[in-house]
């Protein structure tokens, strides 16, 4: 097989802000490996917050130029367990290549993603639509321009949360969920509970900083009158287990966990315990929302919306229309990339 890298800048169609900050491109690392005249595609996010950028995501996807020479017609599975015995520490190089793996070995032997990974097609669980932080009219306006979605995903973590709430609820009968990115206290997120379910409001996604006390996440879990979905507090397989007796849920996500291998167990690993569980993504192209919506079958929530915020995608594949999750009668993920990008790489 053969490595190659397409270092991309996604441009967004608004600029899109969190509890973290705003961004108005997202930079992402398309991966693609070869075999004779076939290739699959991966993809991973450029991260600060993670610490993640071209230049740390290229040293960590060339140390894997030897492993993927030899690897030949390897599982996917046990070329991931190759890779990441080389890159361990690195789990979003390890997620593009995973999933480039995945992408490849299906289009090889006619088979897709989730076929491979002992799944079966599920379209019934739909996705979200996420609305930045902005002003209230502007996030009004932004849930108007996409009306027909079921769900709308708020992030919050401002001093006026209560007031987004109450006017996008005004707006719609669609399901709420919302999203505070590690910014609230305990306390804050057990009061916010009480006034978003009035509201209507389905779940409250990471509303403590990752590395909250374990003391501070059970007062959360015990007396929210809403479930809690762990996102930044649940990036690997050891989270899972961890997050048990603390969260309702987990937002699993390719780029933190690794890629369709590791992400595929820990959404097992989380029905096993009785949780909830739910795939969500970064803003990244259909390179990557393709790997992710191959999970389907194990989630209870999707948040597979990345590529819809985007003014340009890197790649054609799966398709999130509306919430519905439309899957490309194509082996592997489905991904076609871009030519003007297979050009420029």
């Amino acid at each position: 097989m053969k490595l190659t890298l397409h270092p991309t800048q996604l441009p967004l169609k608004r600029p899109f802000t969190i509890a973290r900050g705003t961004i108005r491109h997202q930079n992402c690392m398309i991966v693609a490996l070869q075999s004779g005249e076939v290739t699959g595609y991966g993809e991973t996010t450029c991260n600060t917050y993670y610490g993640h950028d071209y230049d740390s995501l290229s040293r960590s996807l060339l140390q894997l130029e030897e492993v993927i020479e030899e690897a030949a017609d390897l599982h996917p599975a046990e070329f991931f367990d190759r890779c990441e015995a080389i890159i361990p520490n690195d789990r979003f190089a390890l997620s593009a290549i995973d999933a480039a793996a995945y992408d490849l070995y299906g289009k090889l032997h006619g088979k897709t993603t989730y076929e491979l990974l002992g799944l079966v097609w599920n379209g019934e669980v739909t996705s979200s639509y996420t609305l930045g932080i902005d002003s209230i009219e502007k996030m009004i306006e932004k849930l108007q321009e996409e009306p027909e979605w079921p769900i709308y995903k708020i992030k919050l973590g401002t001093p006026h949360d209560l007031e987004i709430v109450r006017a996008l609820r005004k707006e719609t009968d669609a399901v709420i969920r919302v999203d505070a990115n590690c910014a609230w206290s305990p306390e804050l997120a057990v009061t916010n509970s009480h006034w978003l379910k009035d509201l209507g409001v389905e779940f409250i996604e990471q509303p403590l900083p990752a590395d909250a006390p374990e003391a501070a996440n059970q007062f959360v879990y015990k007396h929210s009158v809403l479930p809690v979905i762990a996102d930044e507090s649940c990036r690997t397989e050891a989270d899972v287990a961890k997050c048990h007796g603390n969260f309702h849920g987990i937002n699993v996500k390719l780029c933190k966990c690794g890629g369709p291998t590791p992400g595929a167990r820990m959404l097992r690993q989380a029905r096993d315990l009785g949780m909830k569980t739910m795939v969500g993504c970064m803003i990244e192209s259909s390179v990557g929302i393709s790997a992710a919506a191959q999970l389907l079958q194990l989630l209870d929530y999707a948040d597979l919306d990345g590529a819809v915020l985007l003014a340009e995608d890197a790649a054609d594949g799966v398709r999130i229309e509306n919430g519905k999750v439309i899957m490309p009668d194509r082996p592997g993920s489905g991904i076609v990339l871009n030519q003007e990008l297979q050009v420029a790489g």
